[in-house]
């Protein structure tokens, strides 16, 4: 029977970042993936067009307050948009780092277990039965009192405070103290309480050294300064604080990311003597189930915490299924490996967004737009047959799925396919087909048609010959158990294996004091600042050479403007409403806090007298608006900015404009951003090269172009090291090193090594099968 409502979701004129006036028509209730080359648009229309106007309509229908907001926030730049049902966001953002966000409160599997041990756990006699709260380190009434559920106490030591004790205190020898006025002050007040400050430290009686460092006391005295260069100065009134009192309040109260760093190298960290590191209260840990506490099986790998939990008693039977039937979703994401108490810092951006997509599918709903960014984002090939069936549970469940992806596989086996394009930044933002996916096969300029249909073969490069090695190990961190790993220099080599096989942590023990390395570069996916105020043009080093070209400029000059009026981060030059920003932070009740555009410079960051200012016609905020394509032409004649412009053309970053927030990059651009800034040094001698799955949120188009680079390095003596699950990177390398053969515990060995095509014939490799069929297509292509 033929529903009323439109089966379509219909997007009319949508003009968000590089869309050019866009139409598209989207069926419902499929699998629809968005495709195109990195910066081609697909996340401008999925997430910056059809997500943010279902939650701004989600914003209108709640609260009149909240319709407010709209106006500040702005809506999506769309014509408008039919047919479009509620939309839930499963981004790769990076929640708040937090050491109390856990797997177990992320996935909520945490309020189940704490529910089990509450109704369903064996008491000691006579004990009062506990509240589910008092099972949680995150309240008061279960957290530990003496680490306050944080499971580690820092504490401090002589040794560490004082590290050369034949110092005087007057030459320095408490090396925690701050410098400067302050660390002199200290010093005379302990002169005025009667210590000796010119005698070495070692030579001071024992409670002395004990009470200067450690007391809890804080003495108010009279001090006299010594004159001080020809100044006289009056006495005062000075408070003393013990070495220790310092550090402690430093670490835990300074919002300096460079103070709470230094105060944090006088400090050792260790488990709570009290709880053990488990974060609970002694009354909490004297509840079992099965025979064990609560932390003991948040402890446990998650497919272990299933097979573990009992089954006796009514209640335990009901509860007990609810928790396995809630674990079986993350399990079969690839996830099975994380125990509940794994910190949500400690997870990758992909693990992190699989954890929530696995939680959704329990949530029932019905009838919503999902929209998904590169769920396939760190996953081996093996997981993402999990990951299409998963995908396929929410579409059978009633829900439209929308994803945001590059891996082949996951595109071969969507409904439908949406692909942007042709290029990235300026020369993309068009639809170049919307259909099934074997129509994309006749659509010439698609990169993406290119890659599906035809895999051209890599260039066939002949296995390099390694200079030496590197042996790292034996490593016993996390899941690795005495594992001794070789790398050949270089070379390039590959580490593959499934999620949770030990790959970041083999690549974590590699550090500069490893005779024959050189220099060391890690290239991770940090983000490259975590405000709007850092972007690549800072980051590189680009934004000084652009400032000075400003102030070089007649107009600069006859104003007495220098360098520093064309920043936005000093006062002077930039907009002071905004501070430089942009923007201004709105705050919501219950909600995210969003951005909205300055009302004074409108986004442009710079006050009227700045932006009068212009080099070649262009005003700094224009220049900061250009796409590195755009500014590489634009600054073709000044040396210094077209090598940084190039080295950013050459990873395939063409597209990000100058002033990009860093807030708005994602993973994979940051660590293109900081290979970039790598190559434009363009140093001697031979450095290693460690890169943690680089392909991420790469296009395969774009892949090649990153490969080339990372080829180049090699050509040019260096050795490169990366984490990859891409098979025709793998296929690509002169070396692979598998881990395996499961994650987690099921983990942590070297499955096989050698030259790709051996290691696609390794017996009991997960990696094996999926290498061998990428070198299989590549020799048919050949």
């Amino acid at each position: 029977m033929h529903s009323p409502h439109d089966p379509y979701v219909r997007v009319r004129a949508a003009r968000e970042h590089n869309l050019k006036a866009v139409d598209v028509d989207i069926p419902r209730d499929v699998v629809a993936v968005f495709t195109g080359v990195s910066g081609s648009g697909k996340s401008s229309l999925a997430f910056g067009t059809i997500y943010a106007e279902a939650q701004r309509r989600y914003f209108e229908s709640v609260a009149p307050y909240a319709r407010r907001l709209i106006h500040q926030i702005g809506a999506p730049k769309v014509g408008e948009i039919t047919g479009l049902p509620p939309a839930v966001s499963l981004q790769q953002r990076r929640a708040a780092a937090t050491s109390r966000s856990s797997v177990g409160t992320v996935t909520h599997l945490s309020n189940s277990l704490r529910m089990l041990f509450s109704r369903a756990g064996t008491y000691p006699p006579g004990a009062e039965r506990l509240d589910s709260d008092a099972f949680s380190p995150n309240t008061a009434a279960g957290a530990c009192p003496e680490c306050h559920g944080l499971g580690r106490v820092h504490r401090t030591t002589e040794e560490l405070l004082v590290p050369d004790p034949s110092l005087s205190i007057r030459e320095g020898a408490i090396a925690a103290w701050p410098g400067a006025w302050q660390g002199k002050n200290l010093r005379d007040i302990l002169d005025a309480l009667g210590h000796d400050v010119d005698r070495p430290w070692r030579e001071l009686p024992a409670e002395q050294r004990e009470w200067i460092l450690f007391t809890d006391e804080q003495p108010v005295v009279t001090v006299h300064p010594v004159r001080d260069a020809g100044r006289i100065q009056r006495p005062y009134q000075g408070t003393y604080m013990s070495a220790r009192r310092y550090v402690m309040k430093t670490f835990s109260d300074s919002r300096s990311p460079t103070l709470r760093a230094k105060a944090e190298r006088f400090l050792t960290s260790a488990p709570c003597p009290a709880c053990g590191g488990s974060r609970l209260r002694p009354e909490a840990l004297a509840v079992t189930v099965g025979g064990r506490t609560i932390a003991e099986l948040a402890a446990l790998p998650l497919t272990e915490l299933a097979a573990r939990l009992p089954a006796e008693g009514e209640t335990a039977r009901v509860l007990t299924a609810d928790l396995v039937s809630r674990i079986a979703p993350v399990v079969e994401l690839g996830l099975g490996y994380l125990s509940l108490d794994r910190p949500t810092p400690t997870l990758s951006a992909g693990e992190l967004q699989r954890l929530r997509l696995a939680t959704q599918l329990r949530s029932g709903l019905f009838g919503v737009v999902y929209v998904l960014d590169e769920p396939s984002a760190g996953l081996h090939p093996a997981d993402t047959e999990a990951l299409l069936t998963v995908l396929e549970r929410l579409k059978a469940a009633g829900n439209s799925v929308f994803v945001v992806e590059h891996h082949l596989d996951v595109v071969r086996g969507a409904d439908w396919i949406v692909d942007v394009g042709p290029g990235a930044g300026e020369h993309g933002g068009r639809v170049l087909y919307s259909g099934p996916p074997e129509g994309l096969a006749g659509v010439t300029g698609s990169a993406t048609a290119r890659h599906l249909f035809a895999r051209s073969p890599a260039p066939a490069r002949p296995v390099r010959v390694p200079r030496g090695e590197l042996t790292v190990g034996p490593v016993t961190r996390h899941n690795l158990s005495g594992v001794t790993a070789r790398f050949p220099l270089g070379v390039f080599t590959a580490v593959t294996g499934v999620s949770g096989s030990g790959k970041s942590t083999l690549l974590g023990e590699i550090t500069e004091d490893l005779a024959g390395v050189g220099r060391l570069v890690r290239v991770d996916q940090k983000p490259i600042g975590r405000t709007p105020r850092s972007n690549l043009a800072t980051y590189t080093g680009l934004f000084d050479v652009v400032r000075k070209v400003f102030a070089a400029t007649d107009e600069a000059r006859e104003r007495g403007y220098g360098a520093g009026r064309f920043s936005f981060n000093m006062p002077g030059g930039r907009c002071e409403t905004c501070q430089g920003e942009g923007f201004v932070s709105v705050e919501l009740l219950f909600l995210p806090s969003t951005y909205a555009p300055c009302p004074d410079c409108g986004g442009a960051r710079y006050n009227p007298e700045t932006l009068q200012v212009t080099h070649r016609g262009r005003t700094i905020a224009q220049v900061l608006d250009m796409t590195v394509e755009g500014a590489a032409e634009f600054f073709a004649g000044t040396p210094a900015a077209a090598r940084s412009l190039g080295a950013l053309l050459d990873v395939g970053l063409g597209y990000l404009r100058l002033g990009q927030p860093a807030t708005e990059l994602s993973g994979g651009e940051a660590q293109r951003i900081k290979l970039a800034s790598e190559l434009q040094r363009g140093r001697r001698g031979s450095a290693l090269y460690l890169l943690d799955e680089p392909t991420t949120g790469l296009h395969p188009a774009d892949v090649d172009v990153l490969m080339r680079q990372l080829h180049g390095l090699v050509d040019a003596g260096h050795t490169v090291i990366v984490v990859e699950h891409d098979m025709s990177v793998v296929a690509g390398a002169d070396w692979v090193i598998d881990l395996g053969p499961g994650g987690g515990d099921a983990g942590g060995r070297i499955v096989a090594a050698g030259p790709p095509a051996e290691v696609a014939r390794a017996e009991g490799s997960r990696t094996a099968p999926y290498l061998a069929r990428t070198l299989r297509q590549y020799s048919s292509r050949a």
